[in-house]
């Protein structure tokens, strides 16, 4: 079949209206449903990676954020690779084989997630390809970019963008709903911690029980259970009992600590031990999900839109070679782009990957806590619509006061969930305004993400392939929004039990990024105004 069109002229009215609108539309269409299963295959290991430990999978609290973490590692790279080959391949080929390469990880994740006994490795492994969904936007994009005329760019790449983004709460949205449908394979006990029965059990069981449960533990999981209190509690009880003992030092606790422990550990691990401090427990509660499911759903979709592909798209001829390509990079306002995209974007991307286990360790442990899955898939929701509705209004005002006022929200945002209390909580009444909050940045990174994509191809009007080229390059460096806020935050976690020095970060990163956006592109004079 044909690949390549033999003309492609968009800003000729006469072409446009006879020929160019109705391909640019039929190819914005096909893409954009292709990079809706993009971003929802590219965060599918976000709400996976929730319900591993309630299956029996024994990783820790850091592996848990790396798996979340490395779709972002690998999807930065990958629209590297991608930012450069779509001169040489052409939007036909670049989408139909990124489409129908997505079965790799839906499919390998499918059935990692049926055996218990799957190494960490694996999983990393299978982590690294839901990259491949993160990866094609660099070449989705700048594909967009070069079908449409200047005046309708803004709109064409926010409903793509925008549209796309929703993929991420397609992900979140889906999974929670088909974990009860079974697609392939036997159904697994999930099994999860109720605070609140637990802190009924350590007020009711005697401590000598409690003493022996602990003991009969190896020493390092003893440890292991401990490191969860949180330090000043843990060293109050030491100066108190005088004591080096682990399971006596366990048994000191305040029984809500001791709860928080429980809600805090390995499910299977805690559940053994709830069992046998009370055989009768409601604090153990245990269902039957196919969680394979919340992977093999995607296949025949992929499928689908990889053969839709390969017949209804064609490619504009751009032939252009790497090294051609690389000249981008001589501009300043290359670098300057990507720091306001990774502002917009990488907050959105980062936030998108790392909200679900926020939720859950910083407020899994309390009494009636939530599930991080009723309430994840909204922030992407509200991020994704705000950039579709504002891609019209950034053709309309421009782009780069949006991307201003991004900056001023974020940062905004920030600083409430610092000085509220918000990531480092010591009540679930502060859960409401910390998920409120949050999806006002959601909100905010949409809003921004239309501005950019505004910005750039005006920033660039003189070269429309290093415009295209900027937008692959930019999204690439933001891809990594993941893999940095899910280390961070997860090391955050780690070591102090909140997610302040994270945000203080992200307040001094924004400041930095709103003001290059307002020197060079916002205020009046300005370099490039956009």
């Amino acid at each position: 079949m044909k690949t390549w069109l033999d003309k492609w002229e968009p800003e000729d009215n006469e072409f446009w209206q006879n020929t160019g609108s109705a391909i640019a539309w039929k190819t914005l269409t096909i893409t954009t449903l292709s990079l809706i299963l993009s971003f929802a295959s590219w965060f599918m290991m976000s709400v996976i990676a929730v319900k591993l430990p309630g299956l029996g999978f024994a990783f820790s609290k850091d592996e848990l954020f790396w798996l979340v973490a490395i779709p972002g590692l690998a999807a930065g790279f990958l629209r590297i690779i991608h930012t450069f080959i779509l001169p040489i391949f052409g939007t036909r080929h670049v989408v139909a084989w990124a489409t129908l390469i997505k079965l790799i990880p839906v499919v390998g994740i499918g059935f990692a997630v049926m055996d218990t006994s799957t190494p960490f490795w694996v999983f990393a492994v299978l982590a690294f390809t839901c990259g491949f969904g993160g990866g094609d936007f660099s070449s989705y994009m700048p594909s967009t970019s070069l079908f449409f005329p200047k005046r309708l760019k803004g709109t064409a790449l926010g409903i793509q963008a925008g549209i796309g983004n929703f993929g991420v709460s397609l992900a979140q949205f889906v999974t929670p709903l088909i974990l009860g449908v079974s697609l392939y394979g036997a159904s697994a006990v999930s099994t999860s911690i109720d605070a609140k029965e637990a802190l009924s059990v350590f007020q009711t069981v005697e401590s000598t029980k409690q003493k022996d449960v602990f003991s009969a533990l190896e020493p390092q999981v003893q440890t292991a259970l401990l490191s969860s209190v949180k330090p000043a509690v843990l060293d109050s009880v030491k100066a108190t009992i005088s004591t080096t003992d682990d399971a006596t030092l366990f048994v000191a606790l305040p029984a809500k600590a001791k709860a928080k422990v429980m809600a805090n550990a390995n499910p299977k691990l805690a559940e053994k031990i709830m069992n046998q401090m009370s055989p009768d427990t409601k604090a153990v509660v245990n269902k039957s999900i196919y969680i394979q499911s919340a992977a093999f759903w995607y296949v025949p979709f992929l499928i689908i839109l990889s053969i839709i592909s390969w017949f209804y798209l064609r490619s504009i001829p751009m032939h252009s070679s790497i090294k051609e390509q690389m000249d981008i990079f001589g501009n300043k306002h290359t670098w300057y782009c990507t720091i306001t995209y990774v502002m917009t974007f990488g907050t959105f991307a980062g936030l998108s990957a790392a909200f679900p286990l926020m939720i859950k360790f910083l407020y899994g442990d309390f009494p009636n806590a939530p599930d991080p899955l009723v309430y994840a898939f909204y922030g992407p929701l509200i991020g994704s619509a705000s950039r579709v509705a504002f891609g019209f209004v950034a053709d309309k005002v421009g782009g780069a006061i949006l991307t201003t006022l991004t900056g001023v929200g974020i940062i905004g945002g920030a600083i409430v969930l610092i000085t509220q209390g918000l990531v480092a909580p010591t009540s679930l009444d502060q859960f409401p305004m910390f998920v409120g909050v949050i999806f006002l940045m959601f909100f905010f990174t949409g809003v921004g993400n239309a501005g950019t994509f505004r910005q750039y191809p005006i920033i660039f009007a003189d070269n429309q392939r290093q415009a295209a080229g900027v937008i692959g390059w930019t999204a690439a460096i933001a891809a990594f929004g993941p893999f940095i806020f899910s280390k961070l935050i997860g090391g955050n976690l780690t070591l102090n039990g909140t997610v302040n020095q994270f945000f203080i970060g992200l307040i001094l990163f924004c400041i930095l990024a709103t003001i290059i956006n307002w020197w060079f592109y916002n205020r009046k004079g300005c370099e490039k105004p956009s």
